[in-house]
């Protein structure tokens, strides 16, 4: 797996580098070489913020934790990654790597919840500026909302983020 550590508001010593290889050596079992793992770490005063995200099979993992302890939340975010793999392994199996789940990640307390779709919207998607749809979403009162950006004319979608910002999500093509 190719790892790659950001750090934003503090520095990374080489020591905290070594423990995320090793902790990251877990996730090896699940993923091939082509694996990559961008590790984010971030300092707001006392509260250190690890985020991983691991693309791998056309598939992206996220989890982000925050803690008091820099180590502290680099344990806790890899076992979230890990349970989250795991949880979904049945749904992941044909993407993953063939020995990924060994018999001690057969616990049924953590199969995965059904996916049903029990509605189904169906509505206009009308082309509009990425300002006309943080409004239209605002006036709707939804935490997101789909829309056709007039400039690319493409289908994006606008989102609330914590902390009273936005995000925006525009589709790319696909390498693999």
């Amino acid at each position: 797996m190719n790892i790659t550590i950001k750090s934003r508001k503090t520095t990374v010593k080489d020591s905290f580098k070594e423990r995320v290889q090793k902790k990251l050596s877990k996730l090896d079992r699940f993923f091939d070489e082509t694996a990559e793992a961008v590790v984010t770490v971030t300092n707001e005063g006392e509260r250190e913020t690890v985020e991983i995200t691991v693309r791998a099979a056309g598939m992206n993992f996220r989890a982000e934790k925050t803690t008091n302890d820099r180590m502290d939340s680099l344990e806790a975010v890899v076992d979230l990654l890990v349970r989250q793999i795991v949880k979904n392994k049945s749904k992941l199996e044909q993407r993953l790597r063939t020995d990924a789940f060994a018999p001690e990640y057969n616990d049924p307390a953590l199969e995965a919840e059904d996916y049903s779709v029990v509605k189904t919207k169906r509505f206009p998607v009308k082309p509009m500026s990425v300002e006309e749809a943080i409004l239209q979403m605002n006036m709707l009162g939804h935490s997101f909302f789909m829309f056709r950006d007039a400039q690319q004319g493409e289908i994006c979608v606008v989102y609330k983020r914590k902390g009273d910002s936005y995000g925006l999500i525009e589709p790319i093509e696909d390498d693999e």
